[in-house]
């Protein structure tokens, strides 16, 4: 998994799954720690995530709020849209830029 980025736009390629979701996890926290306004992740070069990628997500939906910042997942590729539609959580986060299937 390849992270980079700045406090308010973090970009990952890769894999997001349970080998890497730590240091992914610190990453984020340190940028949304460090920002305000809207915190966007680019995930537009994401292949794949398992569901310890998926509870990343959300815990990082949760800090942005608790940081009063508005998550915004963008770039959604059509493999990981399929299962944020599976686990509803296309309900619960901001997408923006989906790309087509």
């Amino acid at each position: 998994m390849h992270v980079w980025g700045n406090d308010r736009e973090v970009f990952l390629r890769g894999t997001l799954d349970v080998h890497n979701a730590a240091d992914v996890r610190q990453r984020l926290h340190a940028a949304i720690a460090q920002g305000t306004g809207d915190f966007v992740l680019d995930v537009s070069g994401v292949d794949t995530l398992d569901a310890t990628g998926l509870g990343l997500l959300v815990a990082i939906h949760r800090r942005a709020g608790r940081a009063e910042r508005r998550f915004i997942l963008r770039g959604v590729t059509p493999p990981v849209h399929r299962i944020l539609v599976i686990t509803r959580l296309h309900r619960i986060l901001v997408l923006q830029g989906a790309l087509a299937a």
